[in-house]
């Protein structure tokens, strides 16, 4: 326990942390009367020694096999709120910087990723059963930021307002071609026909594509909507307009500048592109060993500087961006609790293992969001610079006209169930 916790003393500096070894013994690090606070029980002796090497990885492994729990009474997010709380790595040692650099170094080179490694990475994510995702997200089944006029707004609304935004930005026209990258389960595609566009949908995951398909159709937009199972890389075309959400978290470090050459050769010469990503605030850095394993594997989230170093040599205008800073806390935190609600459910779905595995996910993004550098941003790019409207109150325009329109998510999951159960009815 004393090197664990020589590793401990010299990372926490701000709140405290208790942990209980496996004989019993309590060990504080940081001030016990400062907050956040929370509590660990170690249940194994050989722990310590094993999260020597690479602590963040080890103790994520061992809450997820029970070899440490939580104690006292916390709760995850009080823990969770500790190491949140305290910036860089878990420890200071200098073996563990050169440990930690040589890692970084060797992890950015695996994160260049080609087509058929991104495609593995996608769909081990994104082809699980698509009754876990209905178990945590709204009802449209959107995989990434909401939009809260407040942190009160309901998550349904919240995703709507979202797609309102979007489409509100892209200052669609009726008839419009329109290229989305990074499907999704269908919401964007079916709002963005219902607004007018023709629109032709990229996805990898199969599994996406099979519900999306059946919520264009229940939509009654499915002569405008397009699914074609194919990666970004592959296809060639150009359009009115480009849209790509929660796609470019997975394009990986060194490949953004062929990103933005293939949106760019996508777009018409007076068209335009909105792209919304996760990123950060600080330097280019890495995805964290947990995530990187068992969640998102080679998935990252840019830095703005690797953002717009990219964007500039395509020859771009980049005519907006704008940073939403707390929205995605409050989407991953309404995202935590339904899941924590519906926790037996995905139990018997998957097991006890993936449980925790995804609590721990769900909590280290929400507090990143809040404690950590993490961000969201929608870039608009086109080839000319007055290819969109050159003063912003466009978009509150359309955006009210939009919110009248379509106050509620298209063709929730809800009614897709029911018309499959009544389609069932009827063959019996």
């Amino acid at each position: 326990m004393q090197a664990l916790g020589n590793i401990l003393g010299s990372f926490i500096r701000k709140g405290h942390l208790t942990i209980i070894d496996a004989k019993g013994g309590r060990h504080v690090f940081g001030d016990i009367t400062e907050e956040p606070g929370g509590a660990l029980r170690i249940h194994s002796q050989s722990l310590p020694y094993r999260a020597m090497i690479d602590p963040e990885l080890k103790l994520a492994e061992a809450y997820m096999d029970g070899e440490l729990t939580i104690a006292d009474g916390s709760s995850l997010i009080d823990v969770m709120s500790v190491i949140m709380a305290n910036e860089g790595p878990m420890s200071n040692h200098l073996l563990h910087r050169l440990l930690l650099a040589f890692k970084e170094g060797h992890t950015r080179r695996k994160q260049r990723l080609d087509v058929r490694r991104d495609k593995q990475h996608v769909r081990h994510h994104y082809d699980l059963s698509a009754e876990l995702y209905e178990l945590f997200l709204d009802g449209g089944m959107n995989y990434s930021c909401g939009y809260y006029e407040s942190p009160e707004t309901p998550l349904e609304d919240a995703q709507n307002a979202k797609l309102n935004h979007i489409v509100a930005k892209l200052d669609l026209r009726e008839g419009q071609s329109l290229l989305e990258i990074g499907g999704g389960w269908g919401s964007l595609a079916i709002r963005l026909a219902q607004a007018g566009a023709q629109v032709t949908s990229l996805n990898v995951s199969r599994e996406q594509i099979a519900v999306a398909q059946k919520r264009v159709e229940l939509a009654g937009v499915a002569d405008k909507v397009e699914f074609l199972c194919v990666d970004y890389r592959e296809f060639e075309g150009q359009y009115d307009k480009v849209v790509s959400v929660g796609m470019m978290e997975h394009v990986g470090i060194g490949n953004y500048e062929q990103y933005f050459a293939r949106v760019r050769d996508c777009l018409k010469p007076n068209g335009s592109a909105l792209i919304h990503s996760i990123g950060r605030y600080t330097p280019p850095g890495v995805t964290g060993p947990f995530l990187a394993k068992y969640i998102f594997p080679g998935g990252y989230c840019p830095a703005l500087s690797e953002v717009f170093a990219a964007v500039e040599k395509q020859g771009l205008w980049v005519c907006d961006n704008e940073v939403l800073r707390l929205h995605y806390y409050y989407t991953v935190r309404d995202w935590r609790r339904k899941f924590e609600r519906n926790r037996s459910k995905i139990r018997e779905l998957y097991d006890e293992r993936f449980c925790r595995m995804w609590e721990l996910y769900l909590t280290s993004v929400e507090l990143g969001f809040l404690l950590g550098p993490t961000m969201v941003f929608q870039l608009m790019l086109a080839k000319e610079r007055d290819a969109v409207p050159i003063l912003r109150g466009y978009i509150d325009k359309r955006e009210r006209e939009l919110n009248k329109r379509f106050d509620k998510m298209p063709a929730p999951m809800r009614a897709l169930h029911e018309a499959q159960a009544l389609d069932v009815g009827a063959a019996e």
